[in-house]
């Protein structure tokens, strides 16, 4: 039997607009061209919790799904929009069904703010393209969420926000010098949910094209120089998505295997399909 995965995304109707116009597709879409990658055999299905009046499904619903995946998302938890609100009363319902989950980015902080947590607006600022040396704790070097992962390692990221308190039933599992909190497990109820700060799901196309979208704002951030060296980093990245042998820009932005090979960067979302869902599929009679 195929497997049945739901992705939820994590932005409004307008912002899912602004983010197909420069990368192609929408957050979701291109999560779930990355699932269908790794499960071929997956039948996926897009649930869009910030639209008003939008059909979600109750716990019970959920139970019918193998796996849940939440996209990123530009809102922020602390304004708790209905938007923001509704998301959270989704992933509540997630994890009262018992239903693997994962969440990238705003996943984490939605699964974190759901479960009992806080998120803020980072103090250290923006953790923008690639979250640098992220470093398993104890817990995460021998948690399967993190297997195959090295003693750091670094990961395509952009965030502002990040976990102040994690939620009660959470084991923190990787941290780096921006956040604290990049990989965790959180327990509620039967429900068992593995999340990142960063996006193993991104390729770095869409790294390059998210930085195009917000150039003006990266500038004004101190990244760049100007709007041409911010047009020469996603160039950069766009000619390594196209070749990943390419040694002379790789070496110039200091990219290894865990950001050039695709098969790495996806390493969490794998061992979660591994170790998660396809055992819960079993579990629950269904092949």
């Amino acid at each position: 039997m195929t497997l049945r995965l739901l992705v939820v995304e994590g932005n409004t109707a307008a912002d899912r607009a602004r983010h197909a116009a420069h990368r192609g597709a929408t957050p979701s879409e291109a999560y779930a061209e990355v699932l269908r990658a790794l499960a071929p055999d997956a039948v996926i299905d897009l649930a869009f919790p910030a639209d008003p009046g939008a059909n979600l499904p109750d716990s019970g619903g959920l139970e019918g799904y193998d796996g849940v995946a939440l996209t990123g998302s530009s809102l922020n938890l602390y304004d708790m929009t209905p938007a923001i609100r509704s998301q959270i009363d989704l992933a509540r319902a997630v994890f009262a069904s018992g239903t693997p989950v994962f969440g990238s980015c705003w996943g984490l902080q939605v699964l974190t703010t759901a479960a009992g947590g806080v998120v803020r607006r980072n103090p250290k600022g923006r953790e923008m393209g690639f979250a640098r040396k992220i470093t398993p704790t104890e817990a995460g070097r021998a948690h399967p969420l993190l297997a195959g992962r090295p003693a750091a390692f670094d990961a395509p990221a952009v965030h502002q926000d990040e976990v102040e308190t994690m939620a009660p039933g959470t084991v923190l599992l990787a941290s780096n010098g921006m956040s604290e909190v990049q990989a965790v497990e959180i327990r509620v109820g039967p429900a068992t949910a593995w999340a990142v700060q960063y996006h193993p799901e991104f390729s770095l196309g869409e790294v390059a094209a998210i930085g195009r979208a917000i150039a003006p704002r990266l500038v004004e951030e101190g990244f760049f120089e100007d709007g041409e060296a911010a047009a020469r980093w996603s160039t950069d990245l766009d000619a390594l998505e196209a070749d990943p042998a390419n040694r002379t820009i790789a070496w110039r932005h200091g990219f290894d295997r865990d950001v050039l090979d695709p098969a790495v960067r996806r390493t969490e979302l794998v061992n979660w399909l591994a170790a998660q869902v396809r055992p819960a599929k079993s579990r629950r009679g269904r092949g």
